[in-house]
């Protein structure tokens, strides 16, 4: 079914994804050699577009008939890849979409300038939309991507992470980026202060549900369909709902198990395979399915206030995929 699904999408979005690629290598233009090939390391090593995508079809929602969709769509895959660069960093990554992580192929302090040169780039595109609206939404992005980050770095290892606590964090490290990539659709097509609140909880609640359905890979793939080390979140301490609603749940002797797991610096699969087979038992798996697919259907019913359209038939089946996806 999700592949069936994908393809659907894929050939509806063709024309749209081939010009958002050639608007991403357009509109780089660093400065350095050395900051195209880091760049274009993170930016073009199969990723799926979905953010710029979003803001392609959200536009074409609201009926918006300006130039330049595709390339102001670029600064949220720019965005996007200098937290992946800023990440894998911070994380002691060492794969990422199926390929060495940036700061094991250069240095760094090279992997974060080039993220700081995406960041840099990203608000330049938003503002040469010449709308302060459209700055202040790209600038609220990144402040609220950095305080998740950091939250999440803070709380690392932390099991007495709650669920509001995890919510909380992935709203403001990846919802909000779904969640602008809407809203500045609507901002440059003008349309009713409803409409643009409607395609801000579609992209929010499209977001929530992206990353729990992400944290959910790191649970149900191998490492070669998942494109970094399975149980990468584990291992490196982040509690991810799966986690958080098991050890909720959990009796002591399990919790206690989990725990210890969790705190173990070197994890072996069979430890691993473990605390998986715990997830399933004491319902984290299933809860965090759940709690995705409540934002999906959130998601939909936010973009009801549209008429029918190819642009709404896209983004219903690509709030469906966002559960049902895999890489």
């Amino acid at each position: 079914m999700s592949e069936d699904l994908k393809q659907r999408i894929l050939s509806r979005v063709k024309k749209d994804l081939a010009a958002i690629e050639t608007a991403l290598a357009d509109n780089l233009d660093p400065y350095f050699d050395l900051v195209s090939d880091v760049a274009r390391h993170i930016l073009f090593s199969g990723g799926k577009r979905l953010r710029p995508l979003l803001m392609v079809l959200s536009a074409r929602l609201c009926g918006y008939n300006g130039d330049g969709v595709e390339k102001f769509s670029t600064i949220f895959e720019y965005l996007h890849a200098a937290t992946l660069l800023h990440d894998d960093l911070v994380d002691d990554g060492t794969m990422r979409r199926g390929k060495p992580v940036a700061h094991s192929v250069w240095d760094n302090s090279t992997a974060v300038l080039v993220g700081d040169f995406l960041l840099a780039r990203s608000l330049s595109l938003a503002s040469e939309t010449g709308r302060p609206e459209v700055i202040k939404v790209i600038a609220g992005i990144t402040e609220n991507m950095s305080q998740g980050e950091i939250e999440q770095l803070h709380r690392k290892g932390d099991t007495d992470l709650t669920e509001a606590d995890y919510m909380e964090v992935i709203l403001r490290k990846t919802a909000v980026l779904f969640e602008g990539a809407c809203r500045v659709s609507a901002i440059l097509a003008d349309v009713p202060e409803e409409k643009e609140q409607a395609l801000s909880d579609y992209g929010r609640n499209i977001g929530l549900a992206f990353q729990m359905a992400d944290d959910l890979l790191d649970y149900t793939l191998d490492s070669k369909a998942l494109g970094k080390v399975v149980g990468a979140d584990l291992r490196e301490g982040k509690l991810t709902l799966p986690v958080i609603r098991a050890l909720d749940r959990a009796d002591d002797g399990d919790r206690a198990r989990i725990v210890r797991t969790i705190q173990k610096k070197d994890l072996s699969t069979q430890e691993f395979k473990n605390v998986t087979a715990m997830l399933h038992e004491y319902g984290g798996i299933e809860h965090t399915r759940k709690i995705a697919a409540e934002h999906i259907d959130r998601a939909k019913q936010a973009i009801a206030i549209f008429d029918a359209s190819q642009a709404k038939e896209i983004l219903l089946d690509i709030a469906d995929y966002a559960l049902v996806r895999q890489l």
